[in-house]
């Protein structure tokens, strides 16, 4: 198989269409394909010259992409590795972006031939841009391509910085709704991947806010979606979907109301209520996927939850009337309670109720904001009393130790 070999005396750039030039007129004889390579060949050289970068890169990503099969992965690295530092040879950032198009479009068309080499070589050039927006371009690329070929797996590692990228790439709302959904899904196929999928879906609804009616109503099945997430998940108990506007439209529509009138239930109400609403609307739930027990489950939990935040001390008994539950099952939902990080507490076992030390709120809206600023408020006082407390009691000290000092004299 042939090789590149990159003299010291040639451009590499040059040394890129002459052997690209040559693998693809191969098949046409030495007759065509020497005018062909020399045509080729002398056109680079001039783009060279004049500094049109892009026309250089434009020559070397149409050869390259007609040998790209006929070559190994190592000599392919090669070839876009030297096509890739174009992009900074350029001193006008639009050119420079318009390469990271030009290349980065010709590595995604048929991904399907080495998807992970194409993917690699797109994080190559990512690395070598300096304009942001040039770099969410090429990385909503490679995001593209490792859904296309199925080999999210190499991108998936990268999601972990992705607050670091928004601050760098600083894109607009349209952007960032298009890169939460595709990640979201991504990860959705990762069953082990659940929150951080519901993360991204919910970060994607939140860029919908006061646009216009159309807009609003392209969010109403990924809302349902994410409403169907949270109450499926047996381990998220808190979430900010009723304060999005792309969630708050369900509550009026004709379609979805009873999806909206669901998640309020289990955000703001306890177990009667979804009780009762599971009796008028079995059907509903099932068509969702949702099991019956399993929303019994959580919901006893996060009502458990709800008594925490009301009371100090929750009798037994009122948990047993509460969550519907036998006296010999209140102990066990309390110990699920703990183990799922909803409430910080001890049981009296001996006076029947349970001390809360400290619970966690489902939702955090202005009415937890308000009793919040009052314990704040107390606390506060509390301190400035002690601290009084503190200064009086060294004052009298101090005149103590003056009064004696006096009389020993």
């Amino acid at each position: 198989m042939a090789t590149i070999v990159v003299t010291s005396e040639e451009d590499p750039a040059l040394s890129i269409v002459r052997f690209t030039s040559e693998l693809a007129w191969a098949d046409a004889g030495p007759e065509v394909a020497e005018p062909q390579v020399a045509r080729l060949c002398m056109e680079a050289q001039e783009f060279i010259a004049m500094g049109r970068w892009f026309d250089l890169a434009s020559l070397l990503v149409t050869s390259a992409d007609l040998i790209f099969s006929r070559v190994s992965e190592k000599d392919l690295e090669c070839i876009f590795t030297i096509i890739c530092s174009l992009v900074t040879k350029s001193e006008s950032m639009d050119e420079a972006l318009e390469m990271a198009k030009l290349i980065s479009t010709k590595v995604s068309q048929q991904s399907y031939d080495k998807p992970a080499l194409r993917l690699k070589i797109l994080f190559n050039l990512y690395n070598l841009l300096e304009n942001p927006y040039s770099k969410f371009y090429v990385y909503m690329k490679a995001l593209n391509l490792a859904v296309n070929c199925k080999v999210t797996e190499h991108i998936i590692p990268s999601f972990r910085k992705m607050d670091s990228f928004l601050k760098e790439w600083n894109i607009g709302n349209l952007d960032q709704r298009e890169l939460f959904l595709i990640i979201s899904n991504i990860l959705k196929e990762h069953k082990s991947s659940a929150k951080d999928s519901f993360y991204f879906l919910t970060k994607y609804l939140v860029t919908f806010s006061g646009e216009d009616a159309y807009m609003m109503s392209e969010a109403k099945g990924k809302a349902v979606r994410a409403i169907v997430e949270f109450v499926k998940a047996p381990d998220m108990f808190q979430s900010d979907l009723l304060d999005m506007l792309a969630v708050g439209q369900l509550e009026k529509d004709d379609k979805y109301a009873l999806v909206y009138q669901l998640l309020k239930i289990f955000l703001t109400q306890r177990l009667d209520a979804y009780l009762d609403f599971h009796a008028a609307n079995s059907t509903l739930l099932k068509s969702y996927g949702l099991v019956h027990e399993d929303c019994i489950t959580k919901m006893r939990l996060m009502t458990l939850a709800d008594l925490g935040t009301d009371y100090g001390e929750i009798p037994y008994a009122l948990i047993k009337d509460t969550l519907r539950v036998n006296d010999d099952e209140v102990e066990l939902w309390v110990v699920k309670a703990i183990n799922t990080k909803l409430l910080d507490c001890k049981m009296d076992q001996i006076n029947q109720v349970v001390i809360v030390n400290l619970c966690m709120e489902c939702v955090f809206g202005l009415h937890q904001w308000l009793a919040l600023r009052s314990k704040l408020a107390t606390w506060r006082g509390s301190i400035a009393n002690v601290l009084n407390t503190i200064q009086a009691n060294k004052v009298t000290e101090e005149g103590a130790q003056a009064a004696q000092g006096i009389v020993i004299r």
